[in-house]
C-alpha cells in the first residue's frame, strides 16, 4: 500500500460556494493563497484495520505533517472530525486556538472526545482547545475566512460510514480558512471509486463576472447554475507530493 503527500494552494472565490470544476491555468494564481497537503491511504488497509507498523506510520505522517506544514504566525487550527486528543499534541505550540467538529450525525462531539482534549490540553500547555458541537460536513459556527490551518486525519472515511458528506466538509474547509490558509489532510485514496485527491485538486468556484455576462446574454443555464463559458478560479492549487509505502 502507498499513500501520497501533497500540498495546494487555494484560490477562493470572494462571492461564490466553492464549486466541482477543472482548474483552470496558473495564470489564475493570486498572492495571499491558502495551501493543502495530505497523505493518501490505501482503502483496503483501513477497511481491514490498520496493523501495527501501519498505524505508527500513519502517526508518525500525521504529526510531522501538522508540525512541519503549520505556518508558525498561525493562530487558529480547526479539525475535521475530531475523534481524540492527539491533534493537540500534533499541532505546534504556536497555535492559539484548536476548534474541534465531529463525525457524529447529531453535531455533538461525544463526552469521551471531550475528556481526551481536555486532558491533552492541560498536558500540552499551549492551545486553547474550543469544543464546538457542529458536523464536519457543516461548519456551522465557524465563519467565513476565520481560520489559518484546517486538518483532516482519515475522517473522510468515518463521515461516509456515518452518513455524513466528506465533499460537503472539504468545501466547508475551504470556506472558513482565511486567504493564506492551510488545509491539512492524512486520507485514504478512493471513497467509492472517488478519488480523494483529484476532488480536492479539481474544487472550484465560478467567476460572478463572468456568469452575470453569461446570463445577459440569454446563454443556457445547466443544472450546476453555470454556462458553457463560465469561467471558474481552481479552489486548491497543487504544490508537489511525496509517496509513503505503508507496508514492510
Amino acid at each position: 500500500a502507498v499513500s501520497s503527500c501533497q500540498a495546494f494552494t487555494t484560490l477562493p472565490s470572494p462571492t461564490k460556494s466553492p464549486q466541482s470544476t477543472v482548474p483552470t491555468s496558473s495564470s489564475f494564481v493570486r498572492p495571499n493563497t491558502a495551501t493543502c497537503s495530505h497523505v493518501r491511504i490505501n482503502k483496503t488497509m483501513l477497511q481491514m484495520g490498520l496493523d501495527m507498523v501501519t498505524y505508527l506510520r500513519c502517526e508518525w505522517v500525521s504529526a510531522a505533517l501538522c508540525t512541519n506544514q503549520t505556518p508558525r504566525a498561525a493562530d487558529v487550527c480547526l479539525q475535521l472530525g475530531t475523534e481524540d486528543g492527539r491533534p493537540v499534541t500534533f499541532i505546534p505550540r504556536t497555535i492559539e486556538t484548536f476548534i474541534t467538529s465531529t463525525v457524529e450525525p447529531d453535531g455533538v462531539l461525544p463526552i469521551s472526545v471531550r475528556r481526551q482534549l481536555t486532558q491533552q490540553e492541560k498536558n500540552r500547555g499551549a492551545a486553547r482547545v474550543s469544543m464546538v458541537d457542529q458536523r464536519a460536513d457543516d461548519l456551522k459556527d465557524t465563519p467565513d475566512e476565520s481560520v489559518d490551518v484546517v486538518i483532516s486525519l482519515q475522517a473522510a472515511a468515518r463521515m461516509k460510514e456515518k452518513g455524513l458528506d466528506w465533499k460537503k466538509s472539504v468545501q466547508e474547509a475551504a470556506r472558513v480558512l482565511k486567504p493564506g490558509g492551510r488545509f491539512l489532510f492524512v486520507e485514504q485514496t478512493d471513497l467509492d471509486g472517488e478519488n480523494y485527491l483529484e476532488y480536492v485538486g479539481n474544487l472550484g468556484v465560478a467567476d460572478p463576472d463572468t456568469e452575470i455576462q453569461n446570463t445577459e446574454k440569454g446563454e443556457d443555464i445547466g443544472n450546476d447554475g453555470k454556462t458553457e463559458e463560465d469561467e471558474s478560479f481552481p479552489t486548491f492549487e497543487c504544490l508537489g507530493y511525496d509517496d509513503v509505502d505503508l507496508v514492510l
